[in-house]
């Protein structure tokens, strides 16, 4: 049985971890209901934006076309976007989990021939794929401090430009989208080329519009913000994801503090009652040495 001062050590050192968790919790509640409202904001843009992107891609010319050729696919570029802290559960790791599945369902051969880049966001994808070897475009990993869309568009427009000039033949987004405080849903998303919509995949409709001033002007301009703003909406869902995630993990780790606590108080109060019955009993043995 573990003495009184091994027990009270542990009892404030278990009491203060849950103080620092408490208070982690507090924090991140503060910093989700921001970004909750940026990205709950940002979504129907978005998806408005996307929804044109992919309709004006199959119609555009020049430069913008590019952007939706389709090549045989040897140099393959994946965004992957984590946190820059840890504290947070699953958060990272499912990132990384989700890209090593990825390259192996669908790289595996480029890996192998070292044609396979990760651009990391967030220093939790850095270090990973940093001590790992993996082939790094490293210089924009540092987006959350503070989330901001001029950050941003360092990211998307290294990758744009990479496909336009051939240097890459596929870009993938990776990242978790914001839910719920308790919910993060994975997303895997073909960044480049731009992909067509179903309806006219399949051949069934087509959106036709009315350009003002001009169909190429509003192409050559709606494309690359897309683009740009595609990226941006997967940080903002990622920044959002991981503080819920680190706000349930640590609320988990507040009860859990707490069931520790019940159960080294419990030990406590059993080993300070072992002693003071020991104690009890050699004075009650001494007196009766004596008489």
């Amino acid at each position: 049985m573990p003495s009184l001062k091994e027990v009270k050590s542990r009892i404030q050192s278990v009491t203060s971890t849950q103080q620092i968790t408490k208070a982690m919790k507090m924090v991140a509640a503060a910093k989700l209901r921001r970004a909750q409202d940026n990205i709950t904001q940002m979504r129907p843009y978005a998806g408005k934006l996307a929804s044109l992107l992919q309709n004006l891609s199959s119609q555009s010319e020049g430069e913008s076309a590019g952007y939706s050729e389709v090549r045989p696919v040897e140099n393959v570029l994946i965004i992957a976007v984590t946190s820059d802290k840890g504290l947070c559960g699953a958060f990272n790791s499912n990132v990384f989990k989700q890209v090593n599945k990825h390259i192996q369902d669908n790289y595996q051969a480029q890996f192998d021939a070292g044609k396979v880049t990760i651009l990391p966001i967030g220093k939790k994808a850095l270090d990973y794929f940093t001590k790992r070897s993996y082939r790094l475009e490293g210089d924009f990993w540092n987006m959350f401090t503070p989330v901001s869309f001029e950050r941003s568009l360092k990211a998307s427009e290294f990758a744009m430009k990479g496909f336009l000039d051939g240097k890459y033949d596929h870009v993938d987004l990776i990242y978790n989208e914001f839910k719920n405080v308790a919910t993060q849903i994975m997303r895997v998303e073909q960044f480049l080329p731009i992909a067509p919509p179903d309806e006219v995949t399949n051949g069934t409709f087509e959106v036709d519009y009315i350009f003002q001033p001009s169909k190429d002007e509003i192409v050559e301009e709606l494309i690359p913000k897309s683009l740009k703003i595609q990226v941006y909406k997967a940080i903002l869902d990622s920044n959002a994801a991981e503080h819920g995630a680190r706000m349930t993990a640590m609320d988990q780790a507040t009860e859990n503090a707490g069931e520790l606590l019940k159960e080294l108080k419990l030990t406590y109060n059993r080993t300070r009652q072992a002693a003071i019955t020991k104690e009890i009993l050699e004075i009650v043995a001494g007196a009766e040495a004596l008489g």
